[in-house]
């Protein structure tokens, strides 16, 4: 298995969210889960009380996510937005296309931003660049026509302008 940690991109914006909900975790819900393990102890056995284990299991799954954030913040590279190439799509690009649906033949003009895996968030238009569409759309220029395979079949993309 490879020992290397494989670099995650992110803009400075998406390296900030993480690092402000980190804090937050670490402060603020850290205390509340430990109040929570607190009061249910105070119930006495806790080999039959459900809001002990619910507690232990929500703190378990607190715990997880502080390793992962902190995991993000150790392997990430942050995206020179002011160096981003608007002639090219590269991680960190505003593209504006063209998508003509697979199934149905309707065009429509979608905008996404490009960024790494760990920002992906599809209902604000972040795509990731290991995402089909993110991937293909990769080292385009304007005016370039893709076929891009999604699970609806194959949809043709045309790329009508690239931003920061």
């Amino acid at each position: 298995m490879d020992n290397q940690k494989k670099e995650i991109l992110l803009t400075e914006e998406g390296f900030k969210k993480i690092e402000d909900e980190l804090e937050l975790l670490k402060t603020v819900r850290r205390k509340e889960v430990a109040e929570r393990i607190k009061v249910a102890i105070s119930f006495g056995d806790i080999s039959e009380n459900s809001e002990y284990d619910e507690a232990k299991n929500e703190q378990a799954q607190l715990e997880e996510r502080i390793l992962k954030l902190e995991n993000i913040l150790r392997v990430a590279v942050i995206i020179d937005e002011s160096s981003i190439d608007t002639n090219l799509v590269t991680v960190g690009s505003v593209v504006k296309i063209e998508f003509k649906d697979a199934l149905t033949d309707e065009v429509e003009e979608d905008e996404y931003t490009i960024v790494g895996s760990a920002e992906a968030d599809p209902s604000e238009s972040k795509i990731s660049n290991e995402s089909p569409i993110g991937k293909a759309l990769l080292g385009r220029v304007v005016g370039d026509e893709i076929d891009v395979q999604v699970p609806d079949g194959i949809s043709k993309i045309k790329i009508l302008e690239i931003r920061r």
